[in-house]
């Protein structure tokens, strides 16, 4: 016991001086950086951000389609739970999409369950969308939402701008990575081996300005409009107690 306890300590020192500038990026936005207790990754919170409470948690993923270390993102939105969208790397699309049909075309398998992550049910689902502009967008990107019009109008504003800069700076073709829009927050997976502060920064970014963009096109989600809900969870926290 004593020998795994100082092993630990010291994974955590060696971990606090290699992860010092994103905790002093996390410190300058007043977030609070916390090291995983087993020294396996670590956590930012920002109770206070805008446009919404912020929790970004690197350590080992939670997702079966992400091997190794993932890069984890929720931020709190209280949208409306109409709000239904998804935007996911090609590689990983086609991934999904292969894992479900292989699973539901099962003579043993004849729905999909509430096991089954909303990522994958959605591929099923839901209508897909392509920006009109922006080739590279629609050639390494998969956009799908339960509205079509919503989806549009929710790619073609900032958001689709943020993520084809974000394509280029953070997000190297055939990564795993996907941004959903549900249960009135958004949500951000990507594979990431080591977390690296730009990058780290650059997807922060790109999920602020989706989560703005969501809260701007929520007003034309219309009252009579009675669309599909998938409830099963989509981000675990491994928050230490």
């Amino acid at each position: 016991m004593v020998v795994k306890q100082v092993k630990t300590w010291l994974v955590q020192r060696a971990n606090a001086s290699r992860w010092r500038g994103l905790q002093e990026w996390a410190e300058s936005r007043r977030a609070e950086f916390q090291l995983h207790p087993e020294g396996i990754g670590f956590y930012i919170d920002q109770p206070g951000a805008k446009p919404g409470p912020l929790r970004v948690e690197w350590g080992p993923s939670q997702r079966d389609y992400i091997e190794g270390n993932e890069l984890r993102m929720r931020l709190e939105m209280g949208l409306s739970p109409e709000l239904q969208m998804m935007v996911v790397c090609r590689t990983l699309m086609d991934k999904l999409e292969a894992a479900v049909f292989e699973a539901y075309t099962d003579t043993l398998q004849t729905r999909l369950d509430t096991e089954t992550p909303e990522e994958m049910r959605w591929l099923v689902m839901f209508p897909k969308f392509a920006p009109p502009e922006g080739r590279e967008l629609r050639e390494r990107l998969g956009f799908i939402g339960v509205h079509k019009d919503l989806l549009a109008a929710w790619v073609e504003g900032e958001f689709g701008d943020t993520l084809q800069r974000v394509l280029k700076e953070a997000l190297p073709e055939g990564v795993p990575f996907l941004l959903m829009c549900l249960r009135g927050n958004l949500y951000l997976r990507v594979a990431m081996p080591e977390p690296e502060l730009e990058r780290v920064q650059a997807l922060v970014r790109l999920l602020e300005t989706a989560a703005r963009e969501a809260h701007r096109i929520q007003g034309r989600i219309g009252e009579a409009m009675n669309w599909p809900t998938t409830m099963a969870s989509t981000f675990q926290s491994t928050r230490p107690s």
